[in-house]
C-alpha cells in the first residue's frame, strides 16, 4: 500500500473511532454549520435591507425630480416672455405721464391679461421694495450709491423686478443699494 492509502485510512478509522466514542465532535461540526449558515442568512439579510433601502431612495429621488420637472418645465418659455412684460410696464408708465390717456385703458386691460396668464402658469413677483434689507439670495445690487445711516445695506432702488416659478427664481430683481 503506498502512504497517501494508508494516511487515509487512518483518517477514516480515526473518524469512525470518534463517532463510536461520543458525538461531542459531530456536534460541534453541526452547530459550526449551523453557525454559518446563521452569519450567511444575517449578510444575505443585511443585503436585501441595503438594496430595498436604495431602491426606496431611488423611487423618493425620481419622483422628486418628475415634480420639479413638471413645474418647472416652462421656465424657458415663461422666461423669453419676462422682457415682453417688462415693455408693458414701461408702455403703461409712459402712458400715464403722456397726455394720450385714452391708450391707457387699451394697454391696461392687455397687461392685466398678461399678468394673469402668466400667474396662472405660477410666475409670481419677486417682493422686494425701497428701504427693504439687502439679501444677495434674493435679489442682484447692480450699484450702490452713497445713502444716510437710515439706507445703509438697504434697498434704494429696484431697477429691474424680479420673478419666480413656483420655488424658484427664475430672474433676481435688480436693485440699487445704499452705501
Amino acid at each position: 500500500m503506498s502512504t497517501e492509502n494508508t494516511d487515509n485510512l487512518e483518517n477514516i478509522e480515526t473518524e469512525v473511532n470518534n463517532t463510536e466514542n461520543g458525538n461531542e465532535s459531530v456536534n460541534n461540526t453541526e452547530l459550526t454549520v449551523e453557525e454559518q449558515l446563521k452569519e450567511e442568512l444575517n449578510k444575505e439579510k443585511d443585503k436585501f435591507l441595503r438594496l430595498f433601502a436604495e431602491f426606496e431612495n431611488y423611487k423618493r429621488r425620481t419622483s422628486r425630480e418628475k415634480l420639479e420637472m413638471l413645474t418647472t418645465a416652462s421656465e424657458g418659455v415663461l422666461s423669453s416672455l419676462l422682457p415682453v412684460l417688462d415693455d408693458f410696464d414701461r408702455a403703461l408708465a409712459q402712458v400715464e405721464q403722456s397726455e394720450a390717456k385714452e391708450h391707457l385703458t387699451g394697454f391696461s386691460l392687455i397687461s392685466t391679461k398678461f399678468n394673469d396668464i402668466l400667474a396662472s402658469k405660477g410666475l409670481e413677483v419677486v417682493k422686494i421694495e425701497k428701504g427693504d434689507s439687502f439679501n444677495a439670495d434674493v435679489a442682484e445690487a447692480i450699484t450702490q450709491i452713497p445713502a444716510g445711516d437710515d439706507l445703509k445695506g438697504k434697498v434704494v432702488d429696484v431697477i429691474e423686478k424680479g420673478y419666480k416659478l413656483g420655488d424658484k427664481i427664475i430672474r433676481f430683481p435688480k436693485v440699487v443699494i445704499g452705501q
